[in-house]
Order: structure tokens, then C-alpha cells, then sequence
């Protein structure tokens, strides 16, 4: 376990939405600077100008805030080492770009596009890997200086050294070794002054003093790069630790974009934490889940609150092994996680999917049948198809499903009718005062309960499958069972 504090930043880049492998990244850094008592840093990497997505930096710190995951310093909340947001640090990037340039690692390149097209037509033509030919490497720094300073176009390429290898130390994977042969002299800063990524990331995270890079093992073909990067300013590397990759769930491959796109509508199922809370899972359960995708705490534990990942986590016990994705685990650490909950909390986080299903249902309403349903749910949204019949002026179903099987309409109409009598005895509808004699009924009709009160609750619920018969009638007043039961002999009477 790390016991000196760590800096650890997420760096999202608002291109796209919050999806759960970015979750997964940020959740990690997370537990390993608080378990520290270090600090969290979110900072937005939008040096990609051309593919941003306008509502996908504020998309993504909602995602984070609604799992509970608050960073330390960030573009909202500031620190120390902002500005947080990389666009807004053009500056600092362009000196260290220059700065690599002074000291003879990084050079002026002012070959044209019509140039580089064409070399890279060459190589493919004849096979070989394109990269950059090194055509401005050598160039003098005077005379590049001379021509930059007479306006010609050009960029920044860091110069990476020839004829030997690379080799970075990841915490999970070992020693990653390149040949700098199969590198060519990478691109830092664009000829606009913009930064690319492999710089402007480096710079921020040695400037913000980050001790671990925890990121995705997408990094991993760019590990080179940045090392290289910061052993030419001499500057410490952090710790690197790429994580395992998702697979789709049936564990052949990485999901493609038209897989996760249908996902929602084909299943109910989504790996975007936008759609999380709208499908009804708790932020608690999503934690739970993709923690566990990559990381365990022991050999049995598999049920786990944000509080408990903080003080088990280790970066020892992260796999690098690629998981796959299962929705089937993500339903049932939900239902865990939702008979977890106090009533009253489950009472308030269900009641904004009533509102949304227009169902007038006040906490204290939802209170009440809490202890019927809370067992019975795997999303929160389930609570309005399990419930919300409790709060419907009027319920509608297919009356022959008030015939059940072994029965004809006479004998469920008798049989109901005989229901709605022995009900109308009763000096009240409690359920210790319903259960017994409409269990005696059942027997003295030679009906088996399952068939007898299959009738009432359809007719009291539209449903087949409900929260318990008694418990439910309880729940509800006097006049609206009597109301649905009548409306129900209607049915089997064929009017």
C-alpha cells in the first residue's frame, strides 16, 4: 500500500460522454488518493479541438458528481496548479516545446503537407511502416531560427534517440521495452502554437506534481513517447499503471460503437453513466460494479460501499487480464445495493420516476409501500411498473387473464363473486384480518390459492406479477378494492 499522499489526476477529453471505462479510471484514482489523504485532480485535456463535443465537459463532471467521485482541484473548484482546463495553458506548453528546442531535444520541422503525403505514399508503396523521415532533423537551430523568424510554417517534433531502446516500468505489466527504430520524431506542438497531447500532458502532470498515472491501457502504445518526453527535461516519471481493457459481455472483443448504441434500446443497458441514473441503477451499484472489473479486494468480497473501496484498495490487487462486461452482475449489485438503503431513502429516490410516469405519489405514500417492494427490485424504475398501480385512478389489463388455468369465466366469476362477499364481512381489510379466511375460501372452493387469488390480483393490481395480495389491499383504501373488484365481475360477465 502507497502510504506517502498521492496526486493522481483524470483527464478526460470532452470528445465523447462518460462511458464506464472512464468511470473505472477516474473511481481508482479516487480510492488511491483518498486512501493516502492525497489529492484527486480533474483536468479537462481538450488539446483535439476538432472533435469536441460542446456539452461534453459539463456531461462529464455530472457523471463523476452523481457517483460521488469529488475531485480536489479542477476547472470548477481551481487549486494550486490550474488553470485545469489544457487549452487554457497554450502558453506553458509552446515555452516547453521551445525549451525542448534550446536544449537540442526537439527541433523545427517545416516540411509541407504535399511533402509528407507524399513520403507516406511512398512507404505504403513500397510497404513500409510511414513515419517521418527526419528531413529537418539536422538543420541547423540558427538557419531554423532564421526561417521561422521570416514567417515560414512550421511545427515542433521531438527528437527521439536513435539506435537504442526505451524501456518504461509499468506497476502491473513490468518492464514495457521499445526499439526507438519503429518511433519516428513525433509532433509537440502544431503550427498554429497548439500542443499535442503527448507534451501537453507531460508538462501538466509533472507541473501538478502527479505521483501515478493510472489510465487506460490504450495508453500503452504512447508509454515511449511520454517517458522520453520527461527524461529529456530530467524530470521524474510518475507511477504507471495501465488498467485492463473492457470486453463486451460475451467476452470476444472490445464492444464497437454500433454495439453500445443499441444497447439501450435492444436491452435496457448502457455503458454511458448519462443513462445510469435514467435506467434506474444507483450510483452506489455502478461503483460497486466496475470496481470489481479489474480490481478485488480479496478472494470473496464482492458487495462493497464507496467508504469500504477506500480503505481495501490497492494498486497491487488491480488485474491487468481484460474483463468483460456483464449487465447481469450490474442488476444484481442494483437490487443489493437498493435493499441496502433505509426506507426513507429508497422512498426518495424513487419518487422522481413517479413524477416522470405522472403519477401524483408524495414520500410519505411511497414510504408506505417501501417494505412491499423493496426486496422485489432490481432498478429504481422498476419501482413504477411493480407499484404504480397504487397511484392510477384507473388500471387496465387483458380480462382473460382473470380465467385462470383449470378455470372457465363461470367458475372465476363465482368464484370472485364469492371474494368480493367474504371481503365485504370483514370488519376491515388489514392483512392479518384478509389472509386466513380467503385462504379457507380457496380451499372450500377446491381452488388452489394460487388460482383464487390470481383473480383479485389482476383485478386489484392489472398485474400479474405484484407486490404480496394482502399487504397490497391493506395498502389501499377501502372504496378503490371494491371499485377495481367490481369492475373486474364486469369483465367475467362479459359486459
Amino acid at each position: 500500500m502507497t502510504l506517502s499522499p498521492a496526486r493522481v489526476r483524470f483527464a478526460p477529453s470532452p470528445t465523447g460522454y462518460l462511458h464506464i471505462g472512464g468511470a473505472r479510471t477516474a473511481l481508482y484514482n479516487y480510492l488511491l488518493a483518498k486512501q493516502t489523504g492525497g489529492q484527486f485532480i480533474l483536468r479537462i485535456e481538450d488539446t483535439d479541438q476538432a472533435r469536441l463535443v460542446a456539452d461534453a465537459m459539463e456531461e462529464q463532471m455530472n457523471g463523476l458528481r452523481w457517483l460521488g467521485l469529488h475531485w480536489d482541484e479542477g476547472p470548477d473548484v481551481g487549486g494550486p496548479c490550474g488553470p485545469y482546463i489544457q487549452s487554457q495553458r497554450t502558453e506553458i506548453h509552446r515555452a516547453h516545446a521551445e525549451q525542448l528546442v534550446a536544449m537540442g531535444k526537439a527541433y523545427y520541422c517545416f516540411c509541407a503537407k504535399e511533402r509528407l503525403e507524399a513520403l507516406r505514399a511512398e512507404q505504403l508503396a513500397l510497404k513500409r511502416q510511414p513515419r517521418y523521415d527526419g528531413h529537418c532533423r539536422n538543420i541547423p537551430l540558427a538557419e531554423a531560427k532564421a526561417r521561422k523568424a521570416a514567417g515560414e510554417s512550421c511545427v515542433i517534433r521531438f527528437k527521439v534517440p536513435t539506435e537504442v531502446k526505451t524501456t518504461v516500468h509499468d506497476v502491473l505489466r513490468g518492464g514495457i521495452t521499445v526499439d526507438n527504430s519503429t518511433l519516428d520524431d513525433f509532433i509537440i506542438l502544431k503550427s498554429d502554437g497548439l500542443s499535442l497531447y503527448h507534451l501537453a500532458a507531460m508538462v501538466d502532470d509533472h507541473l501538478m506534481g502527479i505521483t501515478h498515472v493510472i489510465r487506460s491501457s490504450e495508453w500503452i502504445p504512447s508509454l515511449p513517447k511520454h517517458a522520453l518526453i520527461l527524461r529529456a527535461f530530467g524530470w521524474g516519471e510518475p507511477q504507471w499503471v495501465h488498467l485492463s481493457v473492457f470486453l463486451k459481455p460475451s467476452g470476444k472483443g472490445k464492444m464497437s460503437k454500433r454495439e453500445t448504441a443499441n444497447l439501450k434500446a435492444e436491452e435496457g443497458h448502457s455503458i454511458f453513466v448519462r443513462d445510469m441514473s435514467e435506467l434506474g441503477y444507483l450510483p452506489e451499484a455502478v461503483l460497486n460494479w466496475i470496481a470489481l472489473m479489474g480490481w478485488s479486494l480479496d478472494d470473496k468480497t464482492d458487495v462493497l460501499t464507496l467508504d469500504e473501496m477506500i480503505r481495501g484498495f490497492s494498486i497491487e490487487r488491480l488485474n491487468p487480464a481484460p474483463a468483460a462486461i456483464s449487465f447481469d452482475k450490474l442488476d444484481h449489485y442494483s437490487g443489493v445495493h437498493i435493499r441496502a438503503l433505509p426506507p426513507e431513502e429508497l422512498a426518495k429516490r424513487i419518487k422522481p420516476y413517479f413524477d416522470q410516469a405522472g403519477l401524483n405519489a408524495d414520500e410519505s405514500a411511497l414510504l408506505r409501500i417501501v417494505p412491499l417492494i423493496q426486496v422485489r427490485i432490481a432498478t429504481l424504475d422498476e419501482s413504477v411498473s411493480m407499484a404504480g398501480f397504487f397511484f392510477r385512478d384507473r388500471i387496465d389489463y387483458d380480462p382473460a387473464g382473470l380465467i385462470p388455468k383449470g378455470m372457465d369465466a363461470a367458475s372465476a366469476l363465482a368464484a370472485l363473486h364469492r371474494s368480493i362477499d367474504l371481503l365485504g364481512s370483514l370488519p376491515d381489510l388489514a392483512h392479518p384480518t384478509t389472509e386466513p379466511p380467503m385462504r379457507a375460501l380457496a380451499s372450500e372452493l377446491k381452488l388452489k390459492p394460487a388460482q383464487l387469488f390470481g383473480i383479485l390480483r389482476l383485478a386489484i393490481t392489472g398485474q400479474q406479477i405484484s407486490p404480496p395480495l394482502f399487504e397490497t389491499i391493506a395498502l389501499l383504501d377501502r372504496e378503490t378494492v371494491f371499485a377495481r373488484l367490481a369492475k373486474a365481475e364486469t369483465y367475467l360477465r362479459g359486459e
